[in-house]
């Protein structure tokens, strides 16, 4: 597994919390911007010379401009110094030069639902980091941690250059509610979610995710803390509707349709129940779906898609690669190939292909009206972490 020297022509910031009893005004333990590659990590390094030149590339710059073509990019002491078109552009005389004819340069991807876990494996941080940096990922926000202690380390230790892998945005534990797992926060007061929130913020995350049995009493709190120390929650939401944590001050969701429980029929107030009828028969482009998307759009909430995870339930699209499989343990290509053979006894069974292809519309809809909409792999089944990506 081979990487570029880490260059980005786009940095993209996430600010820790501030602890409450805090005036600091600086982000706690700032990322290094200038590193000394460890020899344990030059393994890992293709291109290590001080001056680089990547030439004949086709470049997408990732802010909506059209692809060029034929361009040189100009690299020196890991900062892009220069770039331009190969047949005009001055290379300096002592530079590595890479012929990219062929190939496209795109900025670093941002993974915004990348999780350090697996179901069934509680961290894999030390592949997973690998896996994500290898496949272009270079900034992922870890959406819940299962191993939060685990997690923040292998952070700290990227960031200081003793490891390889992207930016890592922590996460605090998972929060939920009564009927939620007994893996995650469970609420008993006010107080302990207060005292919880501070745990972590002081150890340095900056995300809180609240999941789908979350008391909309317990959410109210979660947002209040987390506001007043600078953090962000989200939420992969049941018992709690997207319209009811928007206007309490939610920064995003997760997954979209597939969690939208403000059309569940017989729902009761702050529980996770109802019928999901709506997944096969919600008019997705009707007055009140646009509704919600645009309340969510005026309030600054952003949308997280997660669809290769879904994918990976389908049983005419559920398919690994030949890469995917050669990168899996034994264990889970065993898992896989039982998987699939359940999948096949389905394959005629279009329920789950439709339901994919109305969240992609959902997406879509939120997306073309204006929303932020984020996408992460969301890791589990054969959907590994990178590939997903």
């Amino acid at each position: 597994m081979k990487v570029l020297t880490t260059i980005s022509t786009i940095t993209i910031l996430f600010l820790a919390c501030i602890p409450s009893n805090t005036t600091e005004k600086e982000p706690i333990n700032p990322i290094p911007t200038h590193l000394e590659i460890t020899d344990s990590l030059k393994q890992f390094i293709t291109y290590n010379e001080n001056q680089l030149a990547f030439t004949n590339a086709t470049i997408i710059d990732g802010i909506g401009q059209n692809a060029q073509y034929n361009q040189t990019i100009l690299i020196g002491n890991r900062q892009i110094k220069a770039i331009g078109n190969t047949s005009s552009i001055q290379i300096p005389a002592n530079s590595k030069i890479i012929n990219l004819k062929g190939k496209t340069i795109i900025p670093g991807l941002v993974g915004v639902h990348n999780h350090l876990h697996i179901p069934g494996f509680p961290f894999i941080g030390d592949v997973a980091t690998k896996l994500y940096l290898a496949a272009g990922v270079t900034t992922i926000q870890t959406c819940g941690a299962a191993s939060p202690y685990q997690e923040i380390a292998i952070a700290k230790r990227i960031a200081e250059g003793q490891q390889i892998g992207p930016d890592i945005v922590t996460s605090a534990p998972y929060i939920t509610g009564p009927g939620g797992s007994r893996a995650m926060i469970i609420p008993r007061s006010e107080q302990h979610i207060r005292d919880t929130m501070q745990h972590w913020i002081a150890q340095g995350v900056s995300w809180f995710k609240v999941y789908r049995h979350t008391k909309p009493t317990d959410l109210k709190v979660i947002l209040e803390e987390a506001h007043k120390n600078y953090c962000k929650v989200t939420g992969h939401f049941c018992s709690i509707t997207f319209e009811e944590a928007t206007k309490m001050g939610i920064d995003g969701i997760e997954h979209g349709l597939n969690s939208t429980s403000d059309f569940r029929t017989n729902k009761e107030e702050g529980v996770c129940n109802g019928g999901r009828a709506y997944m096969d028969e919600l008019d997705i482009a009707s007055p009140k779906v646009k509704r919600l998307q645009q309340l969510m759009i005026d309030k600054g909430v952003f949308l997280n898609s997660t669809l290769a995870i879904y994918e990976a339930s389908v049983p005419n699209r559920s398919f690994a690669d030949t890469r995917t499989l050669a990168a899996m343990s034994p264990y889970l290509i065993k898992q896989y190939e039982e998987r699939r053979k359940r999948l096949d006894q389905e394959k005629n069974d279009l329920t789950r292909e439709k339901r994919l292809k109305r969240i992609m519309a959902f997406n879509y809809q939120f997306y073309k009206m204006g929303g932020l909409l984020g996408s992460g792999t969301d890791p589990g089944r054969h959907n590994l972490p990178g590939y997903g990506d």
